[in-house]
């Protein structure tokens, strides 16, 4: 038992300190994709997140399964949906209009985002003749479509199409002023970089919740890969983690677990205490994490034989 100076048990969760998580999924592409997808979702459904988000692809290419994941999140969970929508690809009125689709089917929460070109990450981003020119200017849009929570994305070690760190904090002001609610983190692996992040978006009076995007590591390659096209450094340490592990899933696994859980913990320490989790839709990594920040676990059955010994 561990207790502060004032005597209270730090064991014990105390209303400020309830640990909130949520989770980020993709729509699936193939009958046994969607099969892993909603094996994950019901296996999370337990941890009772604060939300769910369902993505939206390069160029607005999964628009139609986004909209019928969010349907049968809505349907078939007891769980809050939120719904990825970008500007790539589409005018202002066809993006509305998914807006107000989203709307009557109960969804409140958009996650709101410029989106990558059809071309994929790296391609040169051009406004849509018509359309919303960045988030900022879809967030003013869908909050006069509708009272929508909107979330929006921010870079602890800024967008890698920003030509520095002020122009990427001054379109976060720019979300911020045009309603924005929240602020989701690119995943980062330096906890430094978060808070360093955090310390510069506070200091330009931005006060909306800035929640740390975490990606367990279930395929490291992948990650690197990741890292690069979004701008994320890889610390050495935490790469020397996964060396040599590429034929050991079983190891790799238990490496990531650990690694994830460190650097949730690191977080929670400083007072960090609303997670938003890339899931990849797997749950296995992010629902041992869950447990370890003591989400997710059932009511302590009773021992068998400890009334007979009372």
């Amino acid at each position: 038992m561990s207790l502060t100076d004032d005597g209270s048990n730090l064991t014990e969760p105390q209303s400020q300190d309830r640990i909130q998580v949520s989770f980020e999924f993709f729509p699936p592409k193939t009958d046994g994709m969607e099969t892993t997808l909603w094996n994950s979702i019901k296996r999370l459904e337990p941890v009772d997140p604060s939300f769910v988000s369902v993505t939206y692809g390069a160029g607005g290419s999964t628009r139609h399964r986004t909209h019928s994941t969010v349907k049968r999140v809505l349907s078939e969970t007891a769980l809050t949906p939120a719904a990825h929508l970008t500007c790539v690809g589409a005018g202002r009125g066809d993006v509305d209009d998914v807006a107000r689709a989203y709307w009557e089917a109960g969804v409140r929460h958009v996650v709101a985002l410029r989106g990558d070109p059809s071309e994929g990450i790296g391609a040169k981003y051009t406004p849509f003749e018509g359309g919303y020119l960045n988030a900022a200017d879809l967030v003013g849009g869908l909050k006069r479509i509708a009272d929508f929570e909107v979330s929006v994305a921010a870079y602890p070690e800024k967008h890698p199409e920003s030509g520095d760190v002020e122009t990427d904090l001054a379109m976060l002001g720019a979300k911020v002023d045009a309603g924005a609610d929240r602020a989701i983190t690119q995943f980062f692996f330096d906890n430094t970089a978060y808070f360093r992040y955090l310390d510069r978006v506070r200091a330009r009076g931005l006060d909306i919740p800035v929640v740390p995007g975490i990606l367990p590591v279930t395929n490291f390659g992948r990650v690197v890969e990741f890292a690069a096209s979004c701008g994320a450094s890889i610390p050495d340490e935490f790469a020397r983690r996964f060396v040599g592990l590429d034929d050991d899933p079983q190891t790799r696994q238990l490496v990531a677990a650990a690694v994830a859980a460190e650097q949730v913990s690191a977080l929670r320490e400083q007072g960090v205490r609303d997670f938003h989790f890339y899931t990849l839709n797997r749950a296995d990594l992010v629902y041992a994490i869950c447990r370890l920040l003591g989400l997710g676990v059932p009511d302590e059955p009773e021992t068998p034989g400890c009334r007979d010994a009372a």
